[in-house]
């Protein structure tokens, strides 16, 4: 496993691009200055010293050695050492809604992208909690297996689209069940199902899942996603040619909100709904019912031991620093007479 162990440090990053764009202007006014005294050919011949490339390569030089310098100070390690740990935790199944219907953009910038959004920041607040991701429209499908591991959870999270689910509908029924599933077998830690769906073209089963669900004291939530009024569906068809869904007849297709089958889940699941235009999709207060659940004894494997990597980067650093001192921004006088490419013209 890699990871920074002082992160903050790279914010120090930002600045390499207002260093590039000063030197590109320094360049650009440079070459301008030229013009001003004449023709640029004369005027480099009249500076036969002069080498621009190496002013270029010093500075990239100077560049990478700072890049590699704030990578440094943010502690790169490779963890060594895997170390099977308990900590007090729950169990919670992510059901997220991939349908099309999710594109609309009654919640901006659609409901898929908010919904994304908003259980990153859910990660970012969970601590010894393990987490499973399911993706479901037609059918359901496991994204990520149950996990302690958050890093790994928001890359999946952050490349999940519609277009991963070739039959549409939404099962939440189906959704259910391979949640159910999807736990593991240690009983005493809490367990909970987020459903996330604008509940549209629900298909049967939902009430026999829920069941199964309950017997095994798992708990189910919903997150309601969309308005009552409802929104067209975006269709985009090649690069700048955007279109609405239609039906056999032509005319728009709407998507609203089902938001009573979802309070209705969440009530029979043990569970509570939350509505998507409340603030950060109401994931604030479905925290806090969350970390009210019974916590178990939740077994994992972690890295406890890890390799300072830093010491690589700190010589690449300053072998580039020293490339740079060596490298002189004018033609070296008993340098310039030897041709490697082409002979002298006599």
């Amino acid at each position: 496993m890699f990871r920074f162990e002082h992160k903050e440090y790279l914010l120090i990053l930002i600045i390499l691009p207002l260093l590039v764009g000063i030197y590109l202007l320094y360049y650009y006014r440079r070459k301008r200055n030229i013009r001003l005294f004449g023709s640029p050919e004369l005027v480099t011949a009249l500076m036969p010293d002069f080498s621009q490339i190496r002013i270029s390569l010093k500075f990239i030089l100077l560049v990478v050695a700072m890049v590699l310098i704030i990578l440094a100070l943010a502690g790169p390690q490779f963890g060594s050492k895997l170390t099977e740990v308990k900590r007090e935790g729950i169990e919670i199944i992510i059901a997220l809604d991939v349908s099309n219907s999710m594109m609309a953009e009654d919640i901006k910038p659609n409901r898929l992208e908010r919904a994304k959004q908003e259980l990153t920041r859910l990660l970012d607040r969970l601590e010894n909690d393990r987490i499973g991701l399911i993706v479901f429209a037609g059918e359901a499908y496991t994204q990520i297996p149950i996990t302690n591991d958050y890093l790994s959870a928001k890359m999946f999270l952050a490349g999940i689209n519609t277009q991963m689910i070739s039959k549409q509908g939404t099962n939440i029924g189906s959704a259910i069940e391979l949640a159910v599933k999807s736990f593991s077998p240690q009983a005493q830690a809490g367990k909970a199902i987020v459903i996330i769906s604008d509940g549209e073209n629900h298909e049967g089963g939902v009430a026999e899942a829920i069941k199964k669900a309950t017997e095994k004291g798992i708990r189910i939530f919903t997150v309601g996603m969309g308005m009552n009024q409802g929104a067209r569906i975006p269709v985009i068809k090649g690069t700048d040619n955007r279109d609405y869904q239609r039906d056999q007849e032509g005319n728009f297709v709407v998507t609203k909100l089902n938001e009573g089958m979802l309070m209705d889940i969440a009530s029979e699941g043990g569970g509570k709904y939350y509505r998507a235009n409340t603030p950060n999709l109401g994931m604030n207060n479905m925290l806090v019912q969350l970390k009210g659940m019974n916590k178990g004894e939740v077994e994992y494997k972690v890295f406890t031991e890890f390799v300072e990597q830093f010491p690589v980067l700190i010589w690449l650093a300053f072998a580039a620093l020293v490339l740079e001192i060596l490298i002189l921004e004018r033609k070296n006088k008993w340098m310039k007479n030897i041709f490697l490419f082409h002979k002298k013209s006599e």
